[in-house]
């Protein structure tokens, strides 16, 4: 059996401040994920670590628990993989007042 895959863009050429999130995507048929963050541009100030968020309908998070570094310089590739994660995927990070980032965010899945 050949297995599905597919890979989404969530965010590209964003510049995320403050109380920042991807666009949600649906995966549930899927059965593993892995979302890639790079900084396009050199980040400003210090960089959170964003966190992962699952929704039962894509309007309500909840913190799935995995936690990644955005990218403390331009071109640097951070990743984090998932497995039963319902349906809906986000990233979402609060920036410190004065931090940006400007990012590209995809999600690979695979069923």
């Amino acid at each position: 059996m050949l297995r599905e895959s597919i890979t989404a863009i969530l965010a590209r050429n964003e510049t995320w401040t403050g109380c920042a999130a991807s666009e949600p995507f649906e995966g549930g048929w899927a059965i593993e994920a892995v979302i890639f963050v790079r900084a396009l541009k050199p980040p400003v100030g210090p960089q959170p670590t964003a966190r992962i968020e699952i929704s039962p309908d894509g309007m309500h998070w909840a913190d799935e628990g995995t936690r990644l570094d955005l990218p403390a310089q331009e071109g640097e590739v951070r990743f984090a993989r998932l497995r039963r994660f319902g349906n809906w995927l986000r990233l979402a990070a609060d920036f410190p007042d004065g931090s940006e980032s400007c990012l590209l965010v995809t999600v690979h899945l695979k069923g």
